[in-house]
Formats: C-alpha cells, structure tokens, sequence
C-alpha cells in the first residue's frame, strides 16, 4: 500500500511539473515594455463668470483688480482667495512613437484644460490633445520630446480565449502596476457601445488603468483597457479592452484629418433566436436580423428588405447580430462589399455601397376600427393605422392592436399598441388583408411577426396551436 503512494505521488509530480513549467514569465516583458506606459492627469477647465453689479471684479486675478479696491473686493466670496484646482490623476497611456504620440481613453481626457503626462524618467510635461473619439473611447495626445521608449504594436484580430495577457498602467495612481490574466472572450458587444467589439479579460483593473495598454507574451500591445464591470467600484473579474487595431485606424484618422469617419449600412437588427431561425428557415440561429431599413440608405439603395437575414458581411461569418456594426464600421466611405443574406428561405448576394455614418445616426422605425367584439386566430383585435402614427414613426403600412385576448398573440409576447406590419414575410397594407394573411398561416412551425413597438421595429416567433 505504501509503495502505491510513492508510485502515486510521482505520476502526480510528473504530471504537473511540464504544466506549471509553462506557466508565463513576465519579467522581460516588463522590463521591455513599462519604460513607455505613462501616468496621465488633468487640470479641469476654470469657470469662468462674468462681472455683477455686486462684484464688478468677478473672474478676474488679483493683480488685475487696482490697489484701492483689492482689499475690499476680497471680503466678497467670489474674489476670496481659493486654491487652484490641483492635476487629478485620472488614468494611463502609453507611448506609440519616439517622437512623443501618445495613446489613451476618451473618458480620461474628456473635458480637461490642461493634460499633463508622467514619463516612466519621473519628468511630466504639459500634452497636446491632437483628437479624440467618443465612440470608440480614444484620444491621441503629443508631448514635446524626442527618443522616447516607445511600444510595439500587435493585432488583436489573431486573439484567442485563453491566452495570457498583462496590463500596466496607474490604478488609483500607482505607477506601473502590472497585472497579468487571459482573455475571457472577443468581439464582446457592450450596450451603447456599437462600434467597439471589446476584448474581455479576467485581467485586475481598476480605476486609473483606463487607457494603458494590455500586452500579449510577445510584449505587443493588443489592447487598450477602458471598462470594467462593477457593483462595487472596484475589480470584479469583468474588464474590457479596445482593440488594438480599432485603435490604432482611429488614431490614424484623428492625426490626419482630426476626426473620425465609419461605414454606415443603415438598418436597425436584431438577434436571431432558435424559434426566429426556424420561423425564416435557417440552418441554425445565427446572423443579424434586418427589422426596419432606414429610409436613404445604402440598405435601401441596395435592395435589402425587413426580413433579410444577415449571414455574412464582405467574407466574414456574422454568428450574432452585435458582429456586423463593428464590421460595417471598418469599411471606408465609398467602398463597395458583398453582403449575403437570407430571403424567404433562399441564400443571395447582394453588393452594397457603404457611406459614411451621418452624426445623428440613431433612427428610430385615416383610422378606422374593427368591430371591438371581433377577434382572429391570434385573438387579437385590430384596427387600421392611424395618420398619427405613421407620422410619428416613419410607417407606410400596418395595423395598429386594440385588444389582446387570450391566445397565441398573447402567448407571442404581443401587447396593445404594438403595430404589426408584415406577416410571414407578406407586408400588411389594411385589416382585411392581415385577417386574410392569418387564415393561411401554417400550424407546424413558427413564422415571423414584424411589428413596431414605440417606435422601435422587432421580429417575433409566432406559433399556431
């Protein structure tokens, strides 16, 4: 029995030793790379105000006020002396060329009057904000020095789940703090953030780190970290970084033209669910659903029509819907790709223009009434679609529900108010031709339901008992 232990003990120790051999060293890494992360603060900008009748002085320094009035002017509690707002260190950056362009987030620099930046050699110079884009949570910024340590770039698009990565950057202003984990996924979709498919690590960070750079084991930058995902405040496992390649095409563009110019499609998309794949006869539920086209738009100039399903974007699969913005965002103005999709049960190819996303890019999607003790086989009660609403959100056709009963329009999820505008991919002009759309639906499998809810269009499953 004794013997066995022994036995047992050292097929253990074979075991693990490879495995923890190959755990990552990160001494050089640092070693190369910390030289060129920096500390980043700020100055808020001074408010201003303008002179009163009680205080004619307001705004101005004491040396600007004349020598007769100073001292009873600064008895008033708008020229008491206070203290100059003091640099706030908000987050990190890191230096992409020796010439002194520098990388960091959006939110770190967003409304400061003055920048300043910490060099790895302690001397801390006043930055330059060259640009910075909210969308994607970038700014570039330029110091006055030369030969600096700077990083190397990588690419995020060859990252995997699973591999180690390292974070250096000021949590709640500690210098170069380095902190190492894997990647917990890619192409992470976060609300409001459209543009950005975001790299999910289990890296700690914490509130300072935004905008430094996280490394993979070659030492190259393959993000920029920017979020957390927090109920506390603090590292909760959750981080996200951009991508270093999103990155580095926005920091590209505000060098040279000052702002940012993205792909616009112009249609509004929702997820594919597995009754939603079987309603339009798809393989499998994966691809982005197209539930309005936006009236001008490439979409529109280009054929695509509510329904069209989405399965691949200029050679590239869309498993889920938050793939395609982030794709369509890449392409520059003008160009022209290959889109294909799903209509009525049958793959086509269409190739589409893609424009610029205009700035205010968020769109949204005679009555009479049906005898109110009337209802269908979804049991619902319908009228026609008002002038009001049509207006109101931009519809051509339509019926508007009155009533849910008890039913399969219930059991869909439908609720009054909502307008339902096409049936089975047959578009619903009046009341009588959805009563008559109805009487032909199938009873094997779901269909989709288009409706518009508050102004906001959405496919749903609908299942006939």
């Amino acid at each position: 029995m004794q013997s066995m232990k022994v036995v047992l003990s050292i097929l253990l120790c074979l075991v693990w030793l490879p495995a923890h051999a190959e755990l990552p060293d990160f001494k050089s890494l640092v070693k190369e790379a910390a030289p060129a992360v920096v500390n980043i603060s700020t100055v808020p900008k001074e408010k201003t105000g303008q002179a009163s009748a009680l205080n004619p002085f307001e705004g101005a320094d004491a040396e600007q006020i004349p020598e007769m009035f100073r001292h009873f002017f600064k008895q008033l509690p708008e020229l008491s002396e206070q203290p100059r707002p003091a640099p706030r260190s908000l987050g990190s950056g890191f230096v992409i060329s020796e010439d002194g362009y520098i990388l960091t987030n959006h939110h770190v620099v967003k409304g400061a009057g003055k920048v300043l930046v910490r060099l790895s050699d302690r001397r801390e110079l006043e930055a330059e904000v060259i640009g910075s884009d909210e969308r994607a949570d970038v700014a570039v910024l330029k110091i006055d020095a030369t030969e600096l340590p700077h990083v190397r770039i990588g690419s995020s698009d060859a990252l995997e789940a699973g591999e180690w990565v390292l974070a250096i950057g000021s949590p709640f202003g500690f210098d170069h703090s380095v902190t190492a984990g894997i990647v917990s996924a890619t192409e992470r979709a976060l609300a409001n953030e459209t543009y950005v498919p975001f790299i999910q690590t289990d890296v700690a960070i914490n509130p300072g780190n935004s905008g430094g750079p996280l490394f993979n084991l070659n030492g190259e930058v393959v993000g920029i970290n920017s979020q957390i995902y927090t109920r506390s405040g603090g590292f909760m496992g959750l981080s996200f970084a951009i991508p270093i390649d999103v990155a580095m095409d926005v920091a590209e563009q505000l060098k040279t033209q000052g702002h940012v110019t993205r792909g616009w499609l112009g249609v509004i998309i929702q997820e594919v669910s597995r009754d939603l794949a079987e309603s339009f006869g798809l393989d499998k539920p994966a691809g982005a659903l197209i539930a309005k086209v936006l009236p001008g738009s490439p979409a529109e100039k280009s054929g695509f029509m509510e329904g069209d399903v989405i399965y691949r974007f200029d050679g590239r699969d869309i498993d889920l819907s938050s793939d395609l913005p982030p794709q369509v965002g890449r392409v520059k103005p003008g160009e022209s790709v290959p889109i294909d999709i799903v209509r009525n049960g049958k793959h086509e190819r269409l190739d589409v223009t893609i424009e610029a996303l205009p700035e205010n890019s968020d769109q949204l999607a005679a009555s009479g009434y049906v005898d109110e003790h009337k209802s269908n086989r979804l049991e619902l009660v319908v009228g026609e679609l008002d002038a009001e609403r049509k207006e109101k959100w931009n519809l051509r056709t339509g019926v508007v529900i009155r009533a849910v009963n008890p039913g399969a329009g219930a059991d869909a999820g439908l609720v009054v108010e909502d307008v339902i505008t096409m049936v089975n991919g047959e578009v619903i002009e009046s009341v009588k031709q959805f009563e008559q759309a109805l009487e032909n639906l199938p009873v094997d499998r779901p269909v989709p339901l288009r409706i518009v809810r508050r102004g906001s269009p959405m496919f749903i499953p609908l299942k006939l008992e």
